[in-house]
């Protein structure tokens, strides 16, 4: 197992126009980080594929490893439209190989508390799982692993992701376990992480603080699906069990990446540096 940082913790400086990719890269290399997860949030590598080369380049001159390719897409579509998304994830799939990665998340998709429901879940179910089955089979000729994550609300309980990836029954198609996005569904992340554990390609660490109230409390926080309360908190500083969940996946045989996932409110990059310095410790 290696331990990184997902470029997505740094989204503050970058949606500010502080740094760029490039200068997100040299900071986590600053951070003796093993390597960075690539979140293309607000830049597309489609359509600046430029950039492609400068983060190989960049890459291979800080000696950081590129572990992941993770993009944002809709498989809740139908038609001409969930057609098109299949090819520009297929696109993306192109991008990854360009940078010389062996993983690549794409998202199923969102849909409101309300909608989320396991009817509808059926209901979508038999597209859901073939798109994924064409976008595994694209990727094979690469040997890529794609992933799907548990985010979303829709696509968040962990018998629905296990139930997808059985399904898709497909060697390179597995999950992108996120340890903190369960309770965003009311789930125990230590059960939920137990249960998903052989199906990770890849594990976001990330922490939330929690509050069991139905009043909204606003900065920062958000829903639950059951109207609980959730904030994202810095690393090891919220009420995740990571300690025992880190234990959990050392005993687990995982040999996969890791990254530090961090999106609260705090300041990005002291909070990276300190959850980063923080899961190094009960990593090693």
């Amino acid at each position: 197992m290696t331990l990184g940082i997902s470029s997505y913790s740094l989204q503050q400086e970058m949606n500010e126009g502080r740094m760029s990719i490039l200068d997100v890269m040299e900071w986590v290399k600053l951070q003796e980080a093993g390597h960075i997860e690539i979140v293309p949030l607000n830049f597309d590598l489609l359509e600046t594929p430029e950039l492609i080369e400068a983060i190989n380049e960049k890459s291979q001159q800080l000696d950081l490893p590129l572990s992941n390719y993770a993009i944002g897409s809709d498989l809740l579509q139908t038609g001409v439209e969930l057609s098109n998304e299949i090819e520009r994830i297929k696109a993306h799939v192109d991008i990854a190989h360009q940078l010389g990665l062996k993983t690549m998340r794409f998202d199923v998709g969102f849909l409101p508390p309300r909608e989320a429901t396991i009817v509808r879940f059926n209901e979508l179910l038999p597209n859901i799982v073939s798109a994924c089955q064409e976008i595994a089979d694209y990727a094979e000729k690469y040997d890529i692993t794609v992933s799907i994550e548990n985010h979303g609300y829709f696509i968040q309980q962990s018998d629905r992701l296990i139930t997808i990836i059985t399904k898709v029954n497909r060697d390179n198609f597995k999950l992108t376990l996120d340890v903190g996005n369960f309770l965003c569904v009311d789930e125990s992340p230590l059960y939920a992480v137990k249960k998903c554990l052989p199906y990770a390609s890849m594990i976001h660490l990330k922490d939330f603080y929690y509050r069991k109230t139905k009043h909204p409390l606003n900065q920062g926080f958000f829903s639950t699906i059951n109207n609980n309360q959730l904030r994202g908190a810095v690393t090891g500083h919220g009420d995740i069990p990571l300690p025992t969940i880190i234990s959990m996946i050392k005993d687990s045989g995982y040999d996969g990446n890791l990254s530090i996932e961090f999106e609260g409110i705090e300041p990005c990059l002291m909070a990276t540096d300190i959850a980063f310095k923080l899961m190094t410790s009960y990593y090693e």
